[in-house]
């Protein structure tokens, strides 16, 4: 027999998703932009939803030379017939958009409140249910969820933010379990602080909710729950994506995928 210690290094096989198509919702910045390229960049065609035309135009420009491709895809998650529709179709749905609000409850404005929820997740609901007709008629897909540390713990201030994020737990562990009869995975990523656009514009909210000045927010507020002391690059969430894609995740589901730093270890 082969001692361990000689044993070859199992070859870890890299994604490849030509033939696929790929819906990832907020790709014009921030994380969703991050995967959409590393998708395209393993052969997927990739839908890219964001209200952010400009963005997408830009992603879209980047996005050349790819084995892939990207088609920028402009739509308002509020409207949600037209966000199900666009999942018609879809071999892998990755469900990102979200948008923050820092404010105590009582202070919590409850239009912005219904808003987040809708796009946060209602939007997902409906696009999940968009997608699974096809995936379940090839007997394939896959459905990433970003969630957040937020969907495993609650932070003050957040109210929508953590009740959209713990939602969109318990929807995608249904969706899980109604999926696996039919080859469909789906499950959610949850990283802490991401370095986004979304990210950088709270801190100003987040400095006069905690009543502190905003260049202590980072290290007062952001990391004070995390072990490692740095913001997740959006690169490192879209690896995590690709990994629930591919071959040697098809036993990975309902569940959530905590890239925190530390945090949950608490």
């Amino acid at each position: 027999m082969t001692p361990p210690s000689a044993l070859p290094a199992p070859h870890a096989p890299s994604l490849d998703l030509g033939g696929r198509t790929a819906l990832v919702t907020g790709a014009g910045g921030g994380i969703g932009r991050a995967c959409a390229l590393r998708l395209a960049d393993a052969g997927a065609k990739v839908r890219a939803v964001d209200r952010d035309a400009a963005g997408l135009e830009a992603l879209a420009e980047e996005a050349r030379g790819l084995v892939g491709s990207v088609e920028p895809h402009v739509l308002d998650l509020t409207d949600l017939d037209a966000a199900e529709l666009a999942a018609a179709g879809t071999d892998v749905l990755v469900n990102n958009a979200g948008l923050q609000l820092v404010r105590p409850i009582e202070e919590f404005p409850p239009d912005v409140f219904h808003t987040v929820l809708t796009v946060m997740l209602e939007a997902p609901f409906r696009l999940i249910r968009g997608a699974l007709p096809h995936m379940y008629g090839q007997g394939w897909g896959r459905i990433v969820n970003v969630s957040s540390v937020h969907g495993l713990r609650a932070s003050a201030f957040k109210s929508a933010y953590v009740a959209a994020k713990h939602g969109l737990e318990g929807l995608s562990k249904t969706a899980a379990l109604e999926g696996a009869p039919h080859g469909v995975t789906s499950n959610c990523v949850n990283p802490a602080y991401v370095r986004t656009p979304l990210v950088e514009k709270q801190l100003t909210d987040q400095a006069r909710a905690h009543g502190i000045p905003e260049e202590r927010v980072l290290a007062e507020v952001l990391l004070q729950d995390s072990a490692v002391k740095r913001l997740i690059e959006p690169e490192e969430v879209a690896e995590a994506v690709a990994y629930l894609c591919g071959p040697h995740a098809s036993f990975v589901t309902g569940t959530s995928l905590v890239l925190d730093g530390g945090w949950t270890a608490h």
